[in-house]
């Protein structure tokens, strides 16, 4: 969607165009498939695109906030510790939900099936680009909402769906896939609405 107005959905493997992720999420779905007594699957982030009515386009994306691309601290609207409040301390284990007009996610390349299209109602997009700056900011990994689910960047993105009535418009992950965490914010926007 390069200048059309709408909101689009990306399945992105887990660490595409990395080394370490992949593996590392090869073993956490190993285990965790051992547990539930089922295969193992591949795991997949969603990522957003939106093509808002006044040209701007604007990329939703969680990623650690030390580091990244230039700019990308402006465009931050939330954020929270990774793995414990104590390790949150530091910059080193914080992620932020960044809300980006003109902002690159860089393993979008990566995504199976290109994009979703869930909607191109310029103001149920601005609708999800808004809710951003009231999403839950849990620590990362961890079931702290006791959804059943750990909270990560999938939860941010089905939250945001959700508040808006367009969770049901995302496609299931591509091959099998699961991601992990969606469900976590799917519980999340419920619990927010009831």
């Amino acid at each position: 969607m390069a200048d059309a107005v709408g909101l689009d959905l990306y399945w992105v493997p887990l660490g595409a165009g990395t080394r370490v992720v992949p593996v590392c999420g090869r073993l956490y779905e190993s285990l965790v498939a051992r547990r539930e007594g089922r295969s193992p699957q591949p795991l997949f982030h969603a990522a957003l695109v939106a093509g808002r009515a006044d040209g701007v386009r604007v990329t939703v994306e969680v990623a650690p906030e030390a580091g990244g691309p230039v700019g990308h601290r402006a465009s931050a609207v939330a954020g929270g510790a990774v793995g414990s409040r104590l390790l949150g301390r530091s910059r080193l284990f914080r992620y932020e939900v960044r809300r980006w007009p003109g902002g690159v996610i860089p393993d979008l390349q990566y995504a199976v099936g290109g994009a979703n299209l869930l909607t191109d109602d310029p103001r149920c997009v601005d609708a999800v680009l808004a809710a951003l700056d009231r999403v839950p900011a849990p620590v990362w990994g961890r079931d702290e909402l006791r959804t059943g689910d750990m909270w990560n960047s999938n939860s941010v993105v089905s939250w945001a769906l959700a508040i808006n009535g367009l969770a049901g418009a995302a496609p299931v992950p591509p091959n099998g896939g699961r991601a992990p965490g969606w469900q976590a914010g799917l519980v999340a926007a419920a619990r927010s609405a009831g």
